[in-house]
């Protein structure tokens, strides 16, 4: 375990959880406008993440990227604030929630599928130029290892050997196709021989086998180049918020809901003498309360002002250049 206790890692995964659910809310009463993509059933793989993630890190993300902002150490305030499009929003509301970005933290995220991956190649490239140690962070779902950008991305950061670790979320669907009728190989980890890198498959339900896989990449990464980790895991709602989902057999769906919930299994093993169920309910309380607070506060901020809807969609403030009219 690196620097975490269960009772911490627990806490975290129901936080994380409550923060996706207090989101919801936001489609039901129309707060949040848009599509809204959450990771619900995903948790373990970001509390995982967040255990060997640095502040000098930088993380690329992608349209579900709440939780990953979470691992990041972004504030949850700014955070929940963005997603309900507020003024007091980590980007004052503009970006909404699947354009966050927080300069100070090395944190962005793109709603294009598979774009993050060349923003982490630079980041790491970045990294090499001012002999840093800093590991650049991609995460990203199956459907994004189809696109010619993962390709260029690993060859590139293998040839360089830079310091680039990437996360594949495998939650068997990229948008309503099955990864049984999208990949040619039966995992993406082992796409890795091809880049002369380190891949490793692990159960992305489970805590400590996903934070052992990360470390064990993030390692490698530190000193010798790139690595991807391929958790695996399950989408329990739709692609987005409104999706019928109606792709999925239903009643697998229900199955997989009830028998492999990261939050459940990681109960049910906790209970097992390792923490006390009455800690756990403490825990789970606290994390409740504290999301529940959060967002009655946000649903009181100010949205942006409309007629500051045309502000950042152009850089403004320059000099026209010369012989150009203003």
């Amino acid at each position: 375990m690196v620097n975490a206790s269960w009772s911490d890692r627990y806490r975290l995964m129901v936080l994380m959880r409550r923060f996706e659910e207090a989101c919801l809310t936001g489609v039901a009463s129309k707060a949040v406008h848009g599509e809204l993509h959450t990771a619900i059933g995903q948790e373990a793989i970001a509390v995982a993440l967040s255990e060997h993630i640095r502040a000098d890190d930088s993380l690329t993300s992608t349209h579900r990227s709440h939780l990953h902002a979470i691992a990041k150490g972004i504030p949850l305030r700014p955070l929940l604030a963005e997603i309900f499009e507020k003024k007091t929003g980590m980007c004052g509301g503009f970006g909404g929630h699947m354009h966050l970005f927080d300069r100070e933290r090395r944190f962005s995220t793109t709603g294009i599928v598979g774009a993050s991956l060349p923003v982490a190649l630079g980041h790491a490239y970045a990294s090499k130029l001012r002999g840093s140690d800093a590991v650049a962070f991609a995460v990203v779902g199956d459907g994004s290892v189809n696109s010619g950008g993962f390709h260029e991305t690993m060859n590139m950061a293998s040839v360089l050997g830079l310091g680039l670790v990437v996360i594949i979320e495998n939650n068997e669907w990229a948008i309503s196709v099955p990864f049984s009728a999208a990949s040619a190989t039966a995992t993406l980890a082992e796409r890795a021989v091809a880049y002369a890198v380190p891949g490793e498959r692990v159960d992305g339900l489970d805590v400590q086998a996903t934070s052992d896989a990360i470390g064990r990449a993030v390692a490698h990464a530190r000193t010798d180049g790139p690595a991807i980790v391929e958790a695996m895991c399950y989408r329990f709602r739709g692609h987005y918020e409104g999706d019928l989902d109606l792709y999925r057999d239903q009643g697998e769906k229900s199955l997989r809901t009830e028998t492999k919930d990261p939050l459940v299994l990681a109960r049910a093993f906790l209970s097992d003498g390792i923490l006390d169920p009455v800690l756990l309910d403490e825990l789970e309380q606290s994390a409740s309360a504290e999301i529940d607070e959060l967002l009655a506060s946000v649903l009181l901020d100010e949205q942006p002002d409309p007629a500051s809807a045309r502000d950042h969609v152009f850089t403004s403030g320059l000099a026209p250049f010369e012989g150009i009219p203003s």
